[in-house]
């Protein structure tokens, strides 16, 4: 298999954390949508990454596919539980993750814009929503070790790699000074998720 991406993707980087974490050997093929002869394009019509390429050159994408697909590949290390509502309280914190994400990076979009083109109205929306998910997520994680249960899953991976972000991107948001709860997670989420930021992200 061969997962086609960018290191600034943080979707690209929930998906590499999940293969590692799995156990999956896959090769990592760095391909910008934007460059000129992307691969990206003729394998997802949306032109997104990141890009998961099957043997028999069937290609998946989006993250939450992607991701589903490979905790099913290997039963080493199950990220999504079995059991149907903890399943779904696994799949609703990616969503609120991912959920903020897509909200922050199209304000990274919109920033990229002419300052006669930008809307700052669009800013402050999406912003509004990032800052309405980390709240939530604030209090839902409350003074537990993990975000569901008693264990590391793939909530975990997809709040942590979401923090790295909003790091990465935006740190005059300044979200860890009224969220606690979530700098605790983030610290030992990045001491864990490490290995996968050898190489710069820009």
């Amino acid at each position: 298999m061969k997962l086609l991406g960018i290191h600034p993707s943080p979707f690209t980087r929930k998906v590499r954390i999940v293969l590692a974490e799995k156990k999956i050997d896959c090769d990592f093929v760095i391909a910008s949508p934007q460059a000129e002869g992307s691969p990206v394009p003729a394998r997802n019509p949306l032109g997104k990454v990141p890009v998961l390429v099957l043997e028999d050159e069937t290609a998946v994408y989006d993250s939450r596919v992607i991701v589903g697909f490979l905790d099913n590949v290997s039963p080493f290390g199950r990220l999504i539980p079995p059991g149907n509502r903890e399943r779904i309280e696994v799949r609703r914190w990616e969503a609120l993750a991912d959920g903020v994400l897509d909200a922050a990076v199209l304000v990274r979009y919109e920033n990229q814009r002419s300052k006669d083109e930008r809307s700052a109205a669009w800013i402050e929306r999406q912003t509004g929503k990032i800052r309405a998910g980390l709240d939530e997520m604030e209090r839902e994680l409350g003074d537990k070790s993990f975000c569901t249960g008693n264990s590391y899953t793939l909530a975990d991976i997809a709040v942590g790699v979401c923090l790295g972000y909003l790091d990465f991107r935006f740190p005059q948001l300044g979200w860890r000074d009224s969220h606690p709860n979530l700098v605790r997670l983030e610290t030992k989420l990045a001491e864990r998720h490490s290995f996968i930021d050898t190489i710069p992200r820009e």
